[in-house]
């Protein structure tokens, strides 16, 4: 990696590093912004787009599994119904995603919203009666990092699901090595179980978002079933939480390395946030403002 690399990402690498302390701050929260969000026995629809989807996807998931009442997620352009008593929460860092107000425009006079922006002085922050807003974890830079973590970080503490250890996992995660020499791999792939799957596709996105790497992202259990005829020995397989040794075992066999650690999975983001940032720098692209993207995407399909 070139010297003149390191100055690439520097917005991007002082936002994913202050993970930690925006996870404690979320964590803070007053108990009437929490409150906003859904409880138990509602039924729940998480709208969003990119990371803000695979964010509610995990939220979902972890919401079902602990019995708290049916939730799913969706992306605006891809919905094809929303129920009569669904509890509808959209996600949105810019707060302008131009499907999300469509959807927000649509419902807000039949349905109970609840939107999580990181701009209130937007347009969705004017449509929105009901808002947990997340200024302080808003960020510069095109790729998100700590905003979709600082959401999910308040989405899991409204049903109770942080673990004592998150935010020390969190700090942990920026201090591991990386799992993978950026100048050497080709292809990284997340594997996930239930509420990591979304977390999976989520770390596979910032790394082609930031440096325009081959990755993937799948449930464990269905990577034998096609996938893994791509792996060889310049393969990362990257699994978010228990790892079965029968897919790890089938894994090393293509020569693939087989990475696994002890940090919660929400922990595991900031890690990836950190291969990401190396990769595009080893690539010599810029994180903060990668090619063709831009904050929010103002086009509806």
């Amino acid at each position: 990696m070139n010297d003149s690399n390191v100055a690439l990402g520097v917005v991007t690498e002082q936002e994913l590093t202050s993970q930690p302390e925006i996870w404690t701050q979320a964590l803070a929260l007053p108990a009437e912004q929490l409150g906003l969000l859904p409880q138990q026995g509602e039924k729940v629809i998480v709208i969003g787009c990119g990371t803000s989807y695979y964010v509610g996807d995990a939220y979902a998931y972890l919401r079902n599994d602990a019995g708290l009442g049916r939730t799913r997620a969706a992306i605006p352009t891809e919905l094809t119904w929303i129920d009569d008593d669904e509890h509808i929460v959209v996600i949105s860092r810019s707060g302008t995603t131009a499907d999300v107000v469509e959807v927000v425009e649509r419902y807000r006079g039949t349905h109970r919203i609840t939107a999580i922006l990181g701009d209130v002085e937007t347009p969705l922050g004017e449509l929105c009666d009901r808002i947990v807003h997340l200024g302080f974890a808003d960020e510069i830079s095109v790729v998100q990092t700590r905003f979709a973590t600082t959401v999910l970080t308040a989405l899991r503490a409204s049903i109770g699901l942080i673990p004592d250890t998150l935010v020390a996992d969190a700090r942990t995660a920026l201090e591991l090595p990386l799992p993978a020499d950026p100048a050497k791999v080709k292809q990284v792939v997340f594997l996930g179980h239930r509420w990591t799957v979304g977390l999976s596709h989520e770390a596979a996105l910032k790394l082609r978002e930031s440096a325009g790497t081959w990755t993937e992202a799948y449930p464990v259990w269905e990577y034998q079933h096609g996938p893994i005829s791509c792996a060889g020995p310049d393969s990362l397989v990257w699994i978010l939480g228990d790892v079965p040794e029968v897919v790890a075992a089938d894994v090393r066999s293509t020569g693939a390395t087989v990475y696994s650690n002890a940090l919660d999975p929400q922990a595991n983001l900031v890690l990836a946030h950190r291969l990401a940032l190396a990769l595009a720098r080893e690539a010599g692209r810029n994180p903060d403002t990668p090619p063709f993207l831009n904050r929010s995407v103002l086009v509806t399909g």
